[in-house]
C-alpha cells in the first residue's frame, strides 16, 4: 500500500499539480482506481492519512490540506492545531468529498509539525498505555525552546523511554520547521 501511495503522489505532481488539495484529490481518484483491479467486487477499500504543506517563506504564509492527520503550530508556548479532513486519501464512504485547502500567516519563530499517529498510538510507559497525542503536545511545547536537533534527539530519547522493549506497532513520523 505503501507503494501505491508514494507513486500516486508522485503522478500527480509529475501531472504538475502545486496545490494540496489538488494533489489529494487527484491521488485519492489514483489510488481508488488500481484498487479496483484486486479482485474484489467493490475494489480495495484502503488509503493513507497524510498532511502537505506549502510554503510561501518570503510572505510568511502556509498552504495545507490535511487528511486525518493533524498540523500543529507552536506560536509563543501554545499550539494551534490546523485540522484535518475526517477522510483518507484513498477509498472511503465519503471519497467524494473534494480535500480542503487552506491558508495560513506563519510569524518569525513558529514552529510547524506535520505528523502520522505513529508516536501519538505506541504503546508502554508503565502501563502499557498508548503515547497519546496530547503527551506528544506536552513535549513539543515544553522543548519549543531548544534547537530542531535538539528537538530531534529529545523526541527520540522520549520514543524509546515510553516504548522500552514493547515492539513498535507502527511507522513514526514528525517532520518539524521552525520559521525564521
Amino acid at each position: 500500500m505503501s507503494i501505491l501511495n508514494i507513486s500516486s503522489l508522485e503522478k500527480a505532481i509529475e501531472l504538475g499539480l502545486t496545490e494540496p488539495a489538488e494533489i489529494f484529490n487527484h491521488t485519492r481518484s489514483t489510488i481508488i482506481e488500481r484498487l479496483k483491479k484486486d479482485g474484489s467486487k467493490e475494489g480495495g477499500k484502503d488509503g493513507m492519512d497524510a498532511s502537505i504543506v506549502c510554503f510561501d517563506f518570503a510572505n510568511y504564509m502556509m498552504k495545507y490540506s490535511a487528511a486525518n492527520n493533524p498540523i500543529w503550530i507552536i506560536r509563543n508556548n501554545e499550539i494551534i492545531e490546523l485540522h484535518p479532513d475526517k477522510i483518507p486519501v484513498g477509498k472511503h464512504d465519503k471519497d467524494q468529498t473534494t480535500f480542503s485547502q487552506k491558508e495560513i500567516k506563519l510569524h518569525v519563530g513558529d514552529l510547524v509539525y506535520t505528523l502520522t499517529d505513529g508516536m501519538p498510538d505506541q504503546f508502554g510507559g508503565t502501563k502499557g498505555k498508548k503515547f497519546m497525542y496530547k503527551q506528544l503536545k506536552e513535549l513539543l511545547i515544553a522543548n519549543s525552546f531548544l534547537s530542531m536537533i535538539e528537538q530531534k534527539q529529545t523526541l527520540l530519547t522520549a520514543f524509546n523511554n515510553w516504548k522500552k522493549e514493547a515492539e513498535q506497532v507502527d511507522d513514526v513520523c514528525l517532520i518539524g520547521i521552525k520559521i525564521s
